[in-house]
């Protein structure tokens, strides 16, 4: 009789449990990584004399090069505030310990007399940082945050703040001088002068013309974070920027593939392909452009090849978050950004990596010129 008893109970309680099952099933579960809304606004242009702090979030900076681009900072009427922890070395690469990093960033976006941010170097460690930063601090202290590389995640942090940001050079670069087209194009932004990119035609271009929110960067530090508070793919109508340096041929398409299964490129209304350095060929591609083409060709989207910006010799400033429109033709292409600001057509054809022999000079003599 017991046995009979618990044996109805049982079935009871199993019966119930798969009702409550099968109405689970039947409710409409949430989407994984459902699509945000990203809208961002532009930080206030610098202003001559405008406060500058220089952080180090990702790996050490020698403090040489630190102090080299302070000087450049100060020769564009800017004033460097160098972070408290910059020059620290942790576990022989980082910048200091994750809390001393994520201090100098909370630091920076604190202080209302600091307008900007630079970074000193990208490398590796901003995942680390990803939980730790408040998107509603990022959103209310509305200041640029300026690098590239490992700073992409940073990037991806502002833009789902809903700040815009700027994919440009750091202290590694303008150490050197600060006076080629790379670090006086980004100063220039940084003061309101907004670049219209004209870039020749590329063989693997795809044709089109789109409008979105521009974001993206180093592919191998966007890609791990989907799903996170940094990822700004998560957003619709986007213009998706890529790069890489010394990555296989097929790790770069396994980062594509994790966007891909993620709907990243149904979310996609243009790609912008900049530089792939040294990275491999076990393919028979012929390049990374045409391995990373032919998977976007069934997406129908424009595809502009070739834009110089990442780890080339020139790296072009780009505004992140930013609403961009992209032409992509058979006799070249143009990159917009539809902000305010001076506006000024820039052919990147030609840009040399060099100075001009007139700042080359006043490199090599130790001189410096200033912002007019």
């Amino acid at each position: 009789m017991k046995f009979w008893m618990w044996t109805c109970l049982l079935t009871v309680s199993s019966l119930s449990l798969l009702n409550s099952c099968s109405e689970e099933d039947d409710m409409e579960m949430p989407a994984p990584n459902v699509p945000v809304e990203i809208k961002c606004v532009k930080p206030d242009y610098l202003k001559p004399g405008d406060k500058v702090a220089m952080i180090s979030p990702s790996y050490y900076t020698p403090m040489e090069n630190v102090e080299k681009t302070a000087e450049v900072l100060r020769s564009w009427g800017l004033e460097p505030v160098i972070g408290p922890n910059v020059g620290k070395i942790q576990d022989g690469k980082y910048a200091g310990t994750v809390a001393e990093r994520i201090s100098d960033i909370r630091w920076a976006l604190n202080d209302p007399d600091i307008k900007a941010i630079l970074c000193n170097r990208g490398g590796y460690g901003t995942i680390q940082l990803i939980d730790l930063l408040s998107l509603e601090q990022i959103k209310a202290s509305q200041k640029w945050i300026v690098g590239f590389s490992d700073i992409s995640t940073i990037h991806g942090l502002w833009n789902r703040a809903g700040v815009m940001s700027v994919h440009g050079t750091m202290s590694s670069f303008l150490a050197k001088g600060g006076t080629d087209k790379t670090s006086t194009l980004m100063r220039d932004l940084l003061l309101g002068s907004v670049p219209r990119y004209v870039v020749p035609a590329h063989k693997q271009n795809i044709i089109g013309k789109a409008s979105g929110v521009l974001v993206g960067g180093n592919i191998c530090t966007f890609a791990p974070n989907v799903g996170s508070q940094a990822d700004a793919t998560m957003g619709n109508d986007l213009i998706l920027f890529i790069e890489e340096v010394e990555e296989s041929m097929h790790n770069i398409d396994r980062q594509m593939r994790l966007l891909q299964l993620n709907g990243v490129l149904n979310r996609c209304k243009g790609i912008i392909l900049g530089e792939f350095v040294d990275c491999g060929s076990e393919f028979t591609f012929e390049s990374v452009e045409a391995m990373l083409c032919d998977m976007l060709a069934p997406y129908h989207i424009p595809v502009l090849c070739g834009f110089p910006a990442g780890h080339g010799d020139v790296n072009l400033p780009l505004v992140m978050g930013a609403p961009v429109t992209i032409d992509v033709r058979n006799d070249g292409a143009t990159l917009q950004f539809n902000i305010d600001g001076t506006q000024h057509d820039v052919f990147t054809s030609n840009i040399s990596a060099q100075p001009t022999p007139a700042a080359a000079r006043l490199m090599m003599a130790g001189k410096s010129t200033r912002v007019q």
